[in-house]
């Protein structure tokens, strides 16, 4: 009885436990499924594919090298995270930045920033401050080559290193979560005349009262670094409307023999 009930056990065992080349063959696919997710929505964010783009799944499948299988799947989640929208009988677009959304996201990094500012002035020991300006100069070395998308991930360093100053650099990482939307607007916002060297005074600002250990400064600096976004998105919006989704607003896709949109 016994030996009978070893050897039900191992016919169990060997039916329910994969085949080697079923667990590779689902890691590969996980892998690819996840490079397709980083790539498509590192172009989304940065405006490589620009708000109401066509997304066409063929086309991405033969620019990244892979089936279509990873590409629609990719695709689902992004339109999940509202970077993606899906038009029956019509197709798949870039989704327009909605306005409604950035306000709320403005308004709770506001909150996550003026914290950390605070604490950062009051907790930053020298090798902080050290990293903070480090940062600092890397932003005003990208404006002196023009190179926007530079500055944006050194400004994203300034402000990670304001957080970690403050001991609690879980702050940033809650920030992020809620500002994808935002990042695409900041952007859009990069290249207007001015914008990138009064960044870089600001953040200057905020630096000097973290020096001072100034925790009332330098949330108030952060506060009003971070209210010009709020303060200019309508003129952003005025000035490029197609790019953006307004509060009930109900919008036909951009067609396909619109300019700057791929045919396929």
């Amino acid at each position: 009885m016994v030996e009978a009930a070893s050897a039900t056990s191992r016919r169990s065992v060997r039916r329910t436990v994969p085949a080697p080349d079923a667990v590779r063959g689902d890691m590969r696919a996980h892998s690819t499924s996840a490079a397709v997710y980083r790539l498509l929505k590192n172009e989304i964010v940065t405006l490589a594919r620009r708000p109401g783009e066509a997304i066409l799944e063929r086309s991405l499948a033969e620019e990244y090298g892979v089936s279509r299988t990873p590409v629609r799947e990719v695709v689902r989640q992004l339109a999940e995270e509202g970077l993606v929208e899906v038009y029956p009988n019509a197709g798949t677009f870039v989704a327009r930045i909605p306005a409604g959304d950035l306000e709320e996201a403005i308004v709770i990094r506001n909150a996550l920033e003026e914290a950390s500012a605070k604490l950062a002035a009051e907790r930053a020991d020298r090798s902080a401050l050290l990293r903070i300006e480090a940062a600092l100069a890397a932003t005003a070395d990208a404006v002196t080559s023009a190179e926007r998308e530079r500055f944006h991930v050194a400004d994203e360093s300034f402000h990670a290193e304001i957080s970690a100053a403050s001991g609690f650099p879980g702050l940033w990482r809650v920030a992020q979560q809620v500002k994808v939307q935002l990042d695409r607007y900041r952007r859009l916002t990069l290249p207007e005349e001015g914008r990138m060297p009064r960044i870089v005074d600001e953040h200057a600002a905020i630096l000097d009262a973290i020096r001072r250990q100034d925790g009332a400064g330098a949330a108030g600096a952060m506060a009003a670094h971070l209210g010009k976004l709020l303060a200019d998105l309508d003129a952003v919006i005025t000035r490029q409307p197609d790019f953006f989704l307004v509060s009930g607003e109900r919008r036909a896709p951009i067609t396909p023999n619109m300019p700057g949109v791929p045919r396929s």
